[in-house]
């Protein structure tokens, strides 16, 4: 397991070097072209230079998907589960895991991007590499340095002075007899007989399954959320590109509009941590404070309210460029910072979402799927950015008729009807809100940190 974890960073670094060398070699790029002057058209790149151009993609693509779907789970996994400590340290991980992800894209959205500009893509591209290989001699000293007497403390070994937690022991770590009565029909893969031994299954194998099912309808309930989370990255970039972008003297490239939720991420993480989580804990008596799915439905909530707010700045802006007359060469005399509340709700509802769903899955989750589960986290994070695609196409299909374009068409922004869009998606985020509730009143927790 360790070494297909520090190979994970080596494929990232593989794919970032082939894109650093493509970058700097002009031989490697399609021929400079000025996209203005239609005399001389840009020639899309093709062959063995496209070849290597993908290769490199997909390398990075490979690479961090493996360190963020296995990352989460192992840093979980160092912390004991049958005391109160090591679960109260096990959630702040998660949290402090979500903010550390927050710092990691300032870097990206604010050094980098303007290294890239500025220097060129092969130094941003070089920088990150650099950052990758760093991470390697960590990952193969901290296997040099594993003491198994400071690893994982036994997971079958719960204190004397607990009696709950000694009648009660964890369901990844026995062999199970006895069958369940939820999801019944899953049953009988244990109870008949299979017309080949190799597809017989044990209790404790259907018994996981069931586990992996009854958290399946949470996580398509954060679909939704992720998808709110790609419109507003996209088509709030738009708006703010046509409002006043100037924070004094300082002109803010509507691109750089990420780093407020980013900001929002890292300041509002360790106040949830420190300051909320220990209220809350004083306030119910009880040792989370508040739960795993209480936690996902807090981020499902402010998500509603980022599309609503998206939606109110958005008629706000389309009544000043009506009232003062469009001019795409001008900004308009608004500044960009009203996008910032939307942000300000979107960056809440994706540390409150990610790092719940994270610790839920985690907590949830057999001890051999509990890597598959974490994953499914991202996973939630790409459909929802697929489903935004999806979305957008169906919008314009359905409200476009002869003559007429759809919402989300038009010269320019001030043509689209935006803010219905965003009131569309407002209205779905509030049904698959109503639709979490049922599945989260339904649901009954497996692990005994969460009972609590």
């Amino acid at each position: 397991m360790w070494i297909g974890r520090t190979n994970l960073p080596s494929k990232a670094a593989m794919g970032l070097v082939i894109l650093t060398i493509q970058a700097h070699s002009p031989s490697l790029k399609p021929p400079e072209c000025n996209p203005i002057n239609v005399a001389v058209p840009c020639q899309d790149v093709h062959g063995a230079k496209a070849t290597m151009l993908f290769l490199g993609l997909y390398l990075v693509a490979l690479g961090v998907g493996g360190i963020k779907g296995s990352l989460p789970a192992h840093g979980a996994q160092q912390f004991d589960d049958n005391t109160v400590k090591g679960r109260k340290q096990r959630s702040t991980f998660f949290n402090y895991f979500v903010v550390c992800l927050a710092i990691g894209a300032l870097i990206a959205v604010t050094f980098v991007v303007w290294i890239e500009d500025n220097k060129g893509w092969e130094w941003g591209f070089g920088i990150s590499m650099l950052t990758v290989l760093l991470s390697i001699p960590v990952l193969i000293a901290s296997m040099l340095n594993v003491n198994p007497s400071n690893a994982i403390a036994s997971m079958t070994s719960l204190p004397p002075n607990n009696v709950e937690q000694q009648q009660t022991v964890s369901k990844d770590l026995e062999e199970l007899e006895t069958l369940s009565s939820s999801l019944r029909f899953l049953n009988r893969a244990a109870l008949n007989k299979p017309a080949y031994n190799f597809l017989r299954c044990s209790v404790k194998q259907v018994e996981e399954v069931k586990v992996v099912l009854r958290v399946l309808p949470t996580f398509g309930c954060t679909i939704m959320l992720n998808c709110c989370l790609a419109q507003l990255s996209t088509f709030s970039v738009q708006q703010a590109s046509t409002m006043n972008t100037k924070i004094g003297s300082l002109k803010v490239p509507a691109a750089s509009l990420p780093v407020f939720p980013v900001i929002f991420i890292i300041v509002i993480g360790p106040i949830y941590n420190h300051i909320i989580i220990p209220f809350a804990r004083k306030a119910r008596k009880s040792e989370m404070g508040v739960s795993h799915l209480q936690r996902i439905g807090v981020g499902l909530l402010f998500s509603i309210m980022a599309m609503a707010i998206a939606a109110l700045v958005e008629i706000k802006r389309k009544g000043i460029a009506t009232r003062t007359g469009f001019d795409p060469s001008e900004p308009l005399p608004i500044t960009f910072l009203w996008i910032a509340f939307q942000y300000l709700f979107l960056g809440s509802a994706d540390l409150f979402t990610l790092a719940g769903l994270m610790e839920f899955f985690f907590t949830e989750a057999p001890a051999s799927m509990k890597s598959l589960a974490t994953s499914l986290s991202f996973a939630s994070l790409a459909m929802g950015y697929y489903l935004s695609t999806v979305m957008v196409s169906i919008v314009n299909s359905a409200t476009g008729s002869s003559g007429h374009p759809g919402w989300l068409s038009g010269g320019n922004l001030n043509q689209y009807h935006l803010e219905r869009f965003y009131w569309l998606m407002c209205v779905l985020s509030g049904l698959n809100f109503l639709h979490y509730l049922f599945w989260a009143h339904r649901y009954k927790y497996q692990s005994i940190g969460a009972r609590c």
